[in-house]
């Protein structure tokens, strides 16, 4: 699980809960069914009217479950694990990968057309198109959550130019002021904390994990690509060391040192 999502979210929620108790502890006082059916209506209804209703119900259960999840291995990780297959597959050919425990499913996937003996523009052409789905679906999770970031907050004003039109329009009945007043407020704070503490986070944290599965992905096509041409484990390495940060190359070399 991806911690640091989790605690920021908890962290959030803390702060306002928080603010409220100090502030006396009312929690009904911040409810209002009028708010919520604005922020959550208008914002639902702004974000159907921008994607087809497959992406949507597609991209938000990814998103969220990616948003919340760790790669299960590293960049540096798929490095050695590759290494071990150029190795294997050198000394006992590529039918031994039948037998050999694989931990990432995408790499699993580029073992097994080697194993199965696929030409080289087949494993390429395919793994390259998996990841690019992989990734375009990943990238509308980010853009159905930054869209609804986007629409929440300005659902928020519109909440509250309701409930300022309805709080003028009943200045001679003072009963109707506060209930009219309050949706105007909580729609406006619904809005921003909707946008600002859960929806725009997750889709930059969504774009973040796009960007390490391009990585990670691109490195085992290429990895891949490197073992069915019958390259040498050191040259896979050398090779592949490319797509990591500078300080973990040199960790690297002096492992290899």
């Amino acid at each position: 699980m991806d911690l640091a999502t989790g605690v920021g979210l908890l962290g959030g929620l803390g702060v306002v809960f928080t603010l409220i108790m100090i502030d006396g502890g009312n929690f009904a006082a911040y409810f209002d069914k009028h708010a919520l059916i604005v922020i959550f209506g208008g914002a639902t209804a702004a974000t159907m009217m921008r994607f087809p209703f497959s992406t949507i119900m597609h991209g938000l259960p990814m998103g969220l479950r990616f948003a919340f999840t760790m790669r299960s291995v590293k960049p540096r990780d798929l490095i050695d694990e590759i290494t071990k297959i150029a190795d294997v597959v050198r000394k006992s050919g590529p039918m031994a990968l039948e037998n050999m425990e694989i931990s990432d499913p995408f790499l699993a996937q580029g073992a097994r057309y080697i194993a199965d003996g696929y030409d080289r523009e087949f494993i390429r052409d395919t793994m390259e198109r998996d990841r690019d789905n992989f990734l375009m679906h990943l990238d509308e999770g980010s853009k159905i959550y930054r869209a609804f970031g986007d629409c929440a907050p300005a659902w928020g004003m519109i909440g509250t130019i309701l409930g300022m039109v309805t709080m003028f329009a009943n200045m001679s009945d003072p009963s109707k002021l506060g209930p009219a007043m309050a949706t105007a407020l909580l729609a406006t704070l619904y809005g921003a904390l909707i946008a600002n503490m859960i929806t725009l986070p997750l889709a930059d944290k969504l774009h973040v994990k796009l960007e390490e599965e391009d990585v990670s992905r691109s490195l085992i096509i290429d990895g891949i690509l490197l073992i069915r041409d019958q390259k040498s484990s050191s040259l896979v390495r050398e090779m592949l060391i490319a797509y990591l940060p500078h300080n973990h190359r040199d960790e690297l070399a002096a492992e290899a040192a």
